[in-house]
């Protein structure tokens, strides 16, 4: 960027900024909602919850399906899939 241009354009050097900031708070987001660590320790917990008797095999059958359908949306995120 040329020395005019940033002359030029440093009227909208807030909203540039504003868009940064917007940028790295959406990238931290979908870290976080398509990291699959959590989803895998609810897995565990819920088997233990299942083996331990503090959940039928019926409540267990569906959150495990649930679970296991987010560990797909996550796969296919990172593969660059399309959403569903």
């Amino acid at each position: 960027m040329g020395l005019l241009t940033q002359l030029l354009t440093f009227p909208l050097a807030p909203v540039r900024g504003v868009n940064w900031v917007v940028d790295q708070v959406l990238d931290a987001a979908e870290r976080e909602y398509y990291d699959p660590a959590p989803v895998e320790r609810e897995l565990a917990e819920l088997e233990k919850a299942l083996l331990e008797g503090r959940l039928d095999q019926a409540e267990f059958d569906e959150r495990e399906d649930e679970l296991l359908d987010r560990l797909e949306e996550i796969a296919a995120y990172r593969r660059g899939d399309p959403a569903p």
